[in-house]
């Protein structure tokens, strides 16, 4: 049977002295929907056991490198990526690259002796989830999307504990490993009130706000429909508009467009003050990311999710379709992009009541209290575990 874990776990078992000290090796990269998962996890281990050593393992070329020590926790480096769709030299260097990284992964758990590896998911996870199978280190999976990524499939029968965010991942895993808990959201992530969100933005409160995300990498299709789009956008519906484009894209962004022209875009490679974006935000566009839809939920901001067509099992389209089905979303297929993205952003953005329905249907699909949950029973397997 599948366990599903409630929402109220007592907050007084704190479990904090359970295990002491407690050493956690965190696998997790390659984008922001494996990464900050992993982080949510580290910061709720760390509230619950307050003497924890968390480390990382990611790659030196990835968006991780940068970001899990802004967020305070150290990383060690292997070489592994992931392979590409058409054969390329990376390609052709994989499986020597495959044999480094697990010899890496061998050497940094000998060094670190961790207590529980925990694998969020990217190429990174396999070498490292691999290694703490074979030196009999407990291994814990978080699977973020509906349909599990081929490195968690293939720990899946190695792991401890599996714990996923959509009932539709249980079937790729072994059953009674199982439990649905929802994506863990850092809980770093709050969001900024609105005077001071637009502040930072030099925005005005009068005219409404749209924020398009990218993802950590920027997404193309989502830029080529605005640059398309962004005369009607902001001269016709008078928008005000954050434009999150990726590093790689902006160079070729502001070659094609003159920004002087339009005063009130903010155009961005990255944004790392999420609270204000937010909180500056009257309409979210996006992909449908398991980590995006969980941030939405968890701040009740309406969206127009376009699910990446480029992903395996189509899970963002899967992602999408509860926040479409409450009501919380609208869904705008990349195809039509060119044809649909201003007229969809006009239907919803002025239209407050509609916002406000879709906020608090965003509200009524929101968990929490995921990251909480998975670190309890993180600490309550270790202690079971060493008692016995």
């Amino acid at each position: 049977m599948i366990a599903t874990v409630a929402k109220d776990i007592s907050s007084t078992d704190t479990l904090t002295a359970a295990i002491n000290p407690l050493r956690v090796l965190m696998a997790a990269g390659g984008t922001g929907g494996h990464v900050y998962p992993a982080i949510a996890i580290a910061d709720a281990l760390g509230k619950l056991n307050t003497d924890a050593e968390i480390r990382f393992v990611g790659t030196k070329d990835r968006m991780e490198w940068k970001t899990v020590p802004r967020y305070g926790y150290s990383i060690n480096h292997i070489w592994i990526s992931g392979l590409h769709r058409r054969l390329t030299i990376q390609n052709l260097l994989f499986p020597l690259k495959l044999i480094v990284s697990v010899i890496q992964s061998f050497l940094v758990i000998k060094s670190f002796k961790p207590d529980v590896v925990i694998a969020c998911g990217g190429f990174v996870s396999g070498p490292v989830g691999w290694a703490a199978a074979k030196l009999g280190i407990p291994l814990i999976l978080q699977e973020q999307n509906s349909f599990p990524g081929i490195t968690n499939r293939m720990l899946g029968k190695h792991a401890a504990i599996i714990f996923t965010a959509f009932e539709e991942a249980t079937s790729h895993f072994p059953e009674k490993k199982v439990q649905i808990t929802g994506n863990p959201v850092r809980s770093r992530l709050t969001i900024a009130d609105k005077k001071t969100a637009l502040k930072a933005y030099q925005f005005t409160a009068e005219t409404p706000v749209l924020l398009l995300l990218g993802g950590s990498g920027g997404a193309m299709a989502l830029n080529e429909a605005m640059i398309i789009h962004l005369h009607t956008l902001h001269n016709h519906m008078n928008l005000q508009i954050i434009w999150q484009c990726g590093e790689k894209y902006a160079d070729g962004i502001l070659n094609r467009i003159n920004l002087s022209n339009f005063p009130n875009v903010r155009l961005v490679e990255f944004i790392d003050d999420m609270p204000s974006a937010y909180g500056a935000a009257d309409l979210v566009v996006t992909r449908a990311g398991a980590g995006t839809c969980s941030e939405l939920m968890n701040l009740g901001k309406p969206a127009i999710l376009v699910p990446s067509p480029n992903v395996a099992g189509d899970h963002q389209s899967k992602n999408a379709k509860a926040l479409v089905d409450a009501g919380a979303a609208e869904l705008l297929h990349e195809k039509y992009l060119d044809i649909e993205f201003a007229k969809t952003v006009e239907k919803i953005i002025g239209n407050n009541e509609k916002l406000a329905e879709m906020s608090k249907a965003m509200q009524s699909l929101a968990k929490p209290d995921a990251s909480n949950i998975i670190a309890q029973n993180i600490l309550t397997y270790l202690k079971k575990t060493w008692n016995e």
